[in-house]
């Protein structure tokens, strides 16, 4: 079989198992759960890294970024001004222009709020940044982002850190029908079968923290994410069979004794 890479603007990725590095006990735990995951890139919430302490660990310590793709994003971030002014710092910070762009509405359900990130899109693509953006799963919304230069649609399951899983199929397959861009589900995500199910959908991959770092066993759950990513994108690469609403005998009928 040919190599199977996700591409994301002009990252190429072995693992299409995207991981975060919040919520761990410390960053041991940290690296040694994304080393079991697989992942070629894990996401970095910037408004809450150590850059003014220097006696405590940071997390290249424990992490190379010349070994695993850093993707700043902007955990936190309630409107416009505060997530782009987040990004222009991470480009100063490590001249990072693949970014991923979360934009929040609400804090009970940390939904997004849809018009400031299309908004916030826009103006980061026109100032040369590469945007994954974390985004609603309303397919209007996705071509909206898409039609912004996006590169990456990252559209939710179910409400951040709920472990809820896949809650719409049906939206995510017509975001997937539609978008020439990597679809990439984030947020939500309970447990390795739910990232089976939206990798058999024919997602381009999925983001997980919560469920790794929540695990009572955060780097055996992280192993268990990366078979099961990578047993849902072979099945969907498989073509499952068609369903039928009536029995069909497993066994041919011809030469029955």
């Amino acid at each position: 079989m040919k190599k199977d890479t996700l591409k994301v603007a002009n990252k190429i990725l072995k693992s299409r198992l995207i991981v975060g590095t919040g919520k761990y006990k410390n960053f041991k735990e940290t690296a040694e759960a994304v080393k079991a995951s697989g992942a070629d890139m894990v996401t970095v919430a910037i408004r809450r890294i150590n850059i003014t302490d220097k006696k405590k660990p940071i997390l290249t310590d424990y992490l190379n970024p010349k070994k695993i793709i850093y993707l700043p994003n902007t955990a936190g971030c309630f409107n416009s001004e505060e997530a782009l002014r987040t990004l222009r710092l991470a480009r100063e910070m490590g001249g990072w222009k693949l970014v991923k762009l979360e934009v929040l509405g609400d804090k009970k359900t940390l939904f997004p709020d849809m018009v400031e990130t299309v908004k916030s899109t826009k103006i980061l693509v026109k100032e040369g940044f590469k945007v994954m953006v974390y985004c609603t799963d309303d397919p209007l919304f996705a071509k909206k982002l898409e039609d912004q230069g996006a590169s990456a649609i990252m559209p939710l399951a179910s409400p951040i850190g709920s472990g809820l899983g896949l809650q719409n199929k049906i939206n995510i397959s017509l975001i997937l029908k539609q978008s020439k861009v990597p679809v990439i589900v984030d947020a939500g995500i309970g447990t390795a079968s739910d990232a089976t199910i939206a990798m058999e959908l024919g997602c381009d991959g999925v983001l997980i923290n919560s469920a790794i770092a929540n695990a009572k066993n955060p780097v055996l759950m992280a192993k268990a994410f990366k078979d099961a990513v990578i047993s849902g994108r072979n099945s969907y690469l498989a073509g499952r069979m068609q369903k039928n609403y009536f029995a069909i005998p497993s066994s041919p009928k011809k030469g029955i004794i």
